[in-house]
């Protein structure tokens, strides 16, 4: 017997699945859980370093900030919902305090 299955097909709807988990997991948190938004950013830095002869070594010598501090597109609950816009980590949070009473 041979799999037909459209491999497009099931991708697709693997995707609605795991969209229609997400958006769940945003509307109805857990009550019980401890509910806060974080994300993770880089600011980049141009590092210089100045060569030591005597141990044949680069020695870190300046480090200066190229840019500066930005949010991160997507955040996170520490509940464990990941990959939420900004408007989406609200309503997740405004639902948070909803269910628990604040």
């Amino acid at each position: 017997m041979t799999d037909e299955r459209d491999p497009e097909a099931t991708l697709d709807e693997w995707k609605e699945a795991m969209g229609a988990e997400h958006a769940e997991a945003i509307a109805n948190p857990d009550p019980d859980e401890d509910h806060r938004i974080e994300g993770v950013t880089q600011v980049n830095h141009r590092v210089t370093f100045e060569y030591d002869p005597d141990t044949d070594s680069l020695e870190r010598d300046e480090v200066e900030r190229v840019d500066e501090l930005s949010d991160p597109e997507l955040r996170s609950c520490s509940c464990g919902v990941r990959g939420m816009t900004p408007e989406e980590a609200r309503e997740h949070v405004r639902a948070a305090r909803e269910r628990s009473g604040e």
